[in-house]
């Protein structure tokens, strides 16, 4: 049954995360309800697993939480070396606005060497990922992971705000996998906040990006990004789909 209940079972109280950065996430939402829809092979199915040139493949992960789901995605799509000695050298960046989230991915990551979390506000600056892309001397990540964080950006910065970040997520990744929140998951965000007595989204009652939108993300990111839909990979148990896209 599909439901709209981030945050629901949050310990003390729902409305304390209104960027979407609940501190039990993933026990409402465990990683696997997205990795069963994920096929193993995504990184060959991508290219990526050609052997071809010697840069390393770089991963983004997009408002990662507690690191749960980045964990899990990189044990997921990544080979143990014996598996593929030739193939690149895979390393994965999550990163999240909320440091105590970002302390709790970092002092649980069993993959050190090739999994790293910051802490990053992307809607304030990006100097964070192009220093990260300076230092694997790439230009772009490879794969860029956006699951459940397009609604938190739209209701805290608007339609500007999501659109730029639709904009900095296609500058800077070859290919971009995208689960939107649908709208009904939107009032029902605002509707935990009423309950609360506190006051709306201070954007909600003015966005024009409304309805079916995951169907205008992908319009704006073929029409103005330079990216294509390519692969649908079904939907989750929240009823969201999974979106793949690259650029042209």
């Amino acid at each position: 049954m599909a439901t709209c209940s981030e945050g629901i079972e949050e310990v003390n109280d729902p409305g304390a995360a209104p960027y979407g950065n609940f501190r039990n996430y993933y026990t409402f939402n465990p990683p696997g309800n997205r990795l069963s829809l994920i096929p193993a092979t995504l990184l060959r199915d991508l290219g990526y697993e050609d052997g071809q040139g010697e840069e390393d493949m770089l991963v983004l992960d997009v408002g990662c939480n507690s690191g749960e789901l980045s964990v899990a995605f990189y044990n997921h799509v990544v080979q143990q070396p014996e598996e593929a000695t030739h193939r690149r050298k895979v390393h994965l960046l999550g990163f999240d606005l909320d440091e105590t989230l970002i302390q709790r991915a970092q002092e649980r990551n069993p993959l050190h060497g090739n999994i790293t979390f910051l802490q990053l506000d992307i809607t304030k600056s990006t100097d964070q990922l192009q220093d990260y892309l300076r230092q694997h001397s790439c230009s772009h990540f490879h794969l860029c992971l956006c699951l459940a964080v397009t609604m938190w950006v739209h209701l805290n910065h608007g339609d500007s705000g999501l659109l730029r970040l639709l904009s900095q997520l296609a500058s800077v990744s070859r290919h971009l996998l995208l689960e939107a929140q649908p709208w009904k998951c939107y009032r029902s965000a605002a509707r935990r906040l009423r309950k609360l007595g506190r006051s709306d989204f201070d954007h909600f009652k003015a966005l024009k990006i409304r309805g079916n939108v995951a169907k205008q993300i992908s319009e704006h990111l073929e029409g103005h990004c330079g990216m294509q839909l390519v692969q649908s990979f079904g939907s989750t148990s929240w009823d969201r789909q999974l979106l793949l896209f690259k650029q042209k």
